[in-house]
């Protein structure tokens, strides 16, 4: 049966693989550390989803952190800082996403819904093509291969920009962008479906707004487990989601009532 959704355009990390979203928090720490810079896992989560030069730069331009450098280096962080910083990034970012590649649950199982139902598989992220590098076949070998992969640093602009999500779509040679959904777990996923004129879902319990990889997940205590995924939804509903679910495991009513709105001729708010 053919869809009338032409493409579902997913992230990764803390939507596909990496529950918790947890590789990037590891990373940056350990690179800021080896700068001789404490951050939390609170500041390293808070532009998540950006690329992840733009990460860097957001996180060095944090007051706390931009303080702390100069404390510890004896000037404020520069532009030249930021890139040697990014260069000891990527290996760590490879080595942290590598360790946690493996996929939660029910992803491979929807995109393969999704594609005997004609729809179009493909994927944006903010890591880098390097980055990216190791998790694409593990992806893979565990049943996960969307036709269209865009890295950070191949469009112009980043999140929240749409340029990423548009040049996946111009891969998969999907359109109108109105008839294609992007699925994410960060607030700045939900600007950039938005911005690229598709329908959005958030996931609340999978990603950056919880931060527990799936056994502390499952270990919360039902109230407090709730309480956490309400206040991840509030968050991507106020970001612009039109639909949040917990994980990919649940998206299968969001697709289909924005399925049944896409036949009905409805677009998604821009």
């Amino acid at each position: 049966m053919t869809s009338p959704i032409k493409a579902v355009i997913f992230d990764w990390a803390g939507t596909m693989i990496d529950f918790g979203c947890l590789a990037p928090v590891d990373a940056l720490i350990a690179a800021f550390a080896g700068e001789g810079v404490a951050i939390t896992t609170d500041e390293a989560r808070r532009d998540m989803g950006r690329a992840k030069r733009d990460h860097v730069a957001a996180l060095m331009a944090a007051p706390r952190i931009a303080g702390a450098w100069t404390a510890a280096r004896g000037a404020p962080p520069r532009e030249a800082d930021g890139d040697r910083l990014f260069a000891a990034l990527e290996p760590l970012m490879a080595t942290a996403a590598e360790r946690r590649s493996g996929l939660i649950p029910g992803a491979a199982a929807i995109a393969a819904e999704l594609a005997a139902a004609g729809v179009k598989i493909g994927s944006c992220t903010g890591y880098t093509r390097a980055m990216m590098a190791p998790i694409l076949p593990l992806a893979a070998s565990q049943g996960y291969a969307p036709a269209a992969v865009i890295c950070a640093g191949e469009t112009p602009s980043g999140r929240p920009s749409p340029l990423m999500a548009w040049a996946a779509l111009i891969e998969l040679d999907a359109w109108p962008a109105s008839a294609c959904v992007k699925v994410d777990d960060a607030e700045v996923g939900m600007a950039e479906g938005r911005a690229a004129g598709c329908w959005t879902i958030g996931l609340a319990a999978s990603g950056n707004g919880l931060g527990l990889d799936l056994a502390d997940y499952q270990a919360l205590p039902d109230p407090e487990r709730r309480a956490r995924i309400a206040a991840a939804a509030r968050s991507l509903t106020d970001a612009g989601a039109d639909y949040v679910v917990d994980t990919v495991a649940d998206l299968r009513p969001a697709l289909t009532a924005i399925s049944a709105r896409i036949a009905a001729g409805e677009r998604p708010a821009g």
